[in-house]
């Protein structure tokens, strides 16, 4: 992306993975994922799954959320964004908005951690690895507030 730094650039794609979950967009995260090669394969952990590996796994997976979900938003807060060489590695915390239930009225909001590995190819900087892992809140931190600090 022209006049970006890669950290700028690897920020907005890290964004565009998040928006493309949004917006029911499987091919724009097809896009975003890497091709498998004999030296490394896609890999995703969704909160409470097992690992997937695989770019067709993980594409499936992503594509079960999408074609199951009304409505998703994500607020990302506490962004780090680590580069070494070919490699980087952004961190947030996914503040994670879907409806209440079919029954109620309202959105239920929940808190994961998420690590997400680039990797540049020939092609650009393309997703390797997300990791997410949900923060679990006591009773009392959920009535007081989200319990973490922004």
């Amino acid at each position: 992306m022209p006049g970006m730094t890669e950290i700028e650039e690897l920020e907005a794609l890290n964004e565009a993975f998040y928006h493309a979950f949004e917006s029911g967009d499987l091919d724009k995260m097809s896009e975003i994922w890497i091709e498998d090669t004999e030296d490394r394969v896609a890999l995703c952990v969704h909160p409470g799954w097992a690992m997937l590996s695989g770019r067709t796994a993980v594409l499936r997976s992503w594509a079960l959320f999408m074609a199951n979900t009304t409505y998703i938003q994500f607020v990302l807060t506490d962004v780090r964004t680590m580069l070494s060489g070919d490699v980087a590695v952004v961190t947030c915390t996914e503040d994670v908005l879907v409806p209440a239930g079919t029954d109620e009225m309202g959105f239920a909001a929940g808190l994961v951690v998420a690590s997400n590995t680039f990797i540049r190819t020939g092609s650009g900087w393309r997703l390797w690895m997300h990791h997410g892992s949900p923060i679990l809140q006591a009773e009392e931190e959920e009535a007081e507030g989200d319990g973490h600090e922004r």
